[in-house]
């Protein structure tokens, strides 16, 4: 590593004394522990010091920017640990009495000034911007009655209710563990002399983000998108940063900490067209970075229109005064498929074309075919990556929103008729029910929402079939029995919980007590129509296979004509 960097494991009385000036930049993401996090904290220390006489704890490291001897500390790693720590200590201190013991502790959280070295008084630590008064005047003024006395739907953001919470929280098992003044300060004499943290310095930003990537492997889990972040942000000029954080904390919010980094997953795969071999932050960089190497082009040009794109997809949010319903309708059944190998196809077509409502109504329902094809079919996700990348491949080279390759070909098509004509019913069962949910919603108005929390897919001609039954003598020919139960034809949803003996009623009470509901009615068409069926014959199954699998032909315009 460069000489720049050092690296010394400091006591927590070294870590909070005018050595270092913390200050956590805008650009890093909110304070984040949870009670649970925090708590186990306490637990693992708490339990140590009980355990452990002599021996040393150590926390980790923190990763800093930080000239030599001089105390400014900006934080690249580790604000979840010393914003944490700040609150224990400062927890600690609240339940002392003894006021030297009390001063003394407290010049941990706050920097008491030394005039004749020109050391100002003020906290230890400052939060980003957004929370930095908010932390100084509760915490690190030791208000923690005020701060339990406040609603927490009146806080600005989650970090600051992470912070009330914590606080509370560290105070309580402090005063539950610690039943004395003694007590508290030999915890306190553990915390600050037996707690090590070690801390990586570099006065240069892009060595200490260097750092950041590699050594980062504690606190709260990071994210390829925590780092990518890092990255750009800190390669941006200072007086721009600013802006250019709170654009990506923007983004950050609409899509959700996870949501960016699926997006960025996307964005990976649009550039690579191949399936990802390595880690997201080493492909990021080799297919996307390389190509976008200025950081203010890959957050306006890159990340922020592809956002756009990723939430209209997402959400089903396509706006215009045109198509929109059919279109988010199409992209709702996108949603239901149970993978998202599709979603970097939508980015790329609504973020070059998207403005084109006919173009977009017509591109996303091929897309919702092809996606259905491959999910019905069983196709594996290296055929999906490779399928899909023939179509961004194609959206890339064109100029024409007409991008042919999203079409089916005449194989694919005639596979996919084939799989709805046969046993549908071995299928797995969340491509079964992607089938017969996308067929029952062909016989609507195409408005039908499915969020229903059970789903049984029921056989009318039921599987076992009892000698001497009413199903017996209608079905006698066991091969004949055998050729449908499991087709298309004999299956329908429905919104109960399967009953194994009242699978085997006769059709007629199956229709009144199973398949009608409490009400005699089925929320599905497909069942509805078995309702309306006076008998349950060979024939009929015969005519009911035709017309749905004619239905599925004519609404995904499966064109299997020689």
């Amino acid at each position: 590593m460069s000489k720049n960097i050092t690296g010394a494991e400091y006591a927590l009385s070294k870590i909070f004394s005018s050595d270092f000036d913390y200050e956590i930049p805008p650009y890093q993401r909110p304070y984040a522990w949870t009670t649970e996090q925090a708590g186990e904290l306490f637990d693992d220390l708490y339990d140590f010091y009980q355990h452990e006489a002599e021996e040393s704890y150590f926390l980790g490291s923190i990763v800093l920017v930080k000239e030599e001897n001089k105390p400014h500390s900006q934080v690249i790693d580790g604000q979840q640990r010393l914003t944490t720590l700040t609150i224990l200590i400062a927890a600690l201190t609240s339940l002392i009495e003894d006021d030297e013991a009390r001063n003394e502790c407290f010049t941990y959280i706050q920097e008491p000034g030394k005039k004749f070295q020109g050391i100002p008084a003020k906290p230890r630590l400052a939060l980003r911007q957004r929370d930095r008064e908010f932390f100084a005047n509760t915490v690190q003024t030791l208000k923690f009655d005020e701060l339990a006395n406040i609603d927490e739907a009146t806080l600005a953001n989650e970090s600051q209710v992470n912070i009330r919470k914590n606080a509370l929280l560290l105070q309580g098992k402090l005063r539950k563990a610690l039943v004395n003044e003694q007590a508290l300060i030999n915890f306190g004499v553990f915390l600050m002399t037996r707690c090590f943290l070690v801390a990586v310095t570099s006065p240069s930003q892009q060595s200490a983000f260097r750092v950041f990537s590699v050594l980062n492997n504690r606190g709260l889990d990071l994210l390829p998108s925590d780092l990518i972040k890092a990255d750009a942000i800190g390669k941006i000029a200072e007086q721009k940063r600013d802006e250019f954080n709170d654009t990506w904390e923007a983004i950050e919010v609409e899509t959700g900490r996870d949501g960016l980094n699926d997006l960025l997953t996307y964005i990976r795969m649009i550039y690579a067209k191949t399936k990802a071999k390595r880690a997201l932050l080493e492909e990021f960089k080799e297919h996307v970075l390389i190509k976008t190497p200025e950081p203010e082009t890959l957050i306006n040009d890159i990340i922020m229109p592809y956002s756009d794109a990723y939430l209209i997809a997402r959400d089903c949010a396509y706006q215009s005064t045109n198509n929109a319903g059919e279109i988010n309708q199409a992209l709702y059944w996108l949603n239901k498929i149970d993978n998202s190998d599709w979603l970097p196809v939508a980015i790329s077509y609504l973020a070059k074309f998207g403005t084109d409502s006919d173009a977009v109504l017509d591109f996303i329902i091929r897309l919702e075919r092809l996606a259905a094809k491959l999910h019905i079919c069983a196709a594996n996700i290296n055929q999906r990556i490779e399928r899909y990348a023939d179509v961004l491949h194609c959206i890339e080279r064109s100029d024409s929103p007409d991008v042919e390759s999203v079409n089916l070909t005449q194989a694919e098509a005639q596979y996919f008729v084939d799989v709805i004509d046969g046993n549908v019913y071995y299928l797995t069962a969340r491509r079964r029910n992607y089938l017969i949910l996308r067929m029952d919603s062909f016989l609507t108005d195409g408005a039908a929402k499915y969020e229903h929390s059970v789903l049984t897919i029921e056989h009318v001609l039921p599987q076992t079939v009892e000698d001497e039954s009413d199903w017996d003598n209608n079905w006698p020919d066991v091969e004949e029995r055998g050729k449908w139960t499991h087709r298309l034809a004999n299956l329908v949803p429905l919104t109960q919980r399967r009953n194994s003996q009242a699978s085997n009623f006769d059709f007629e009470r199956k229709k009144t007590a199973y398949f009608g509901g409490k009400s005699g009615i089925s929320s599905y068409v497909l069942t509805t129509q078995v309702l309306n069926e006076p008998v349950w014959t060979p024939e009929v199954l015969e005519r009911r296979q035709q017309e749905l699998v004619d239905l599925c032909k004519q609404r995904w315009n499966l064109d299997v004509s020689c």
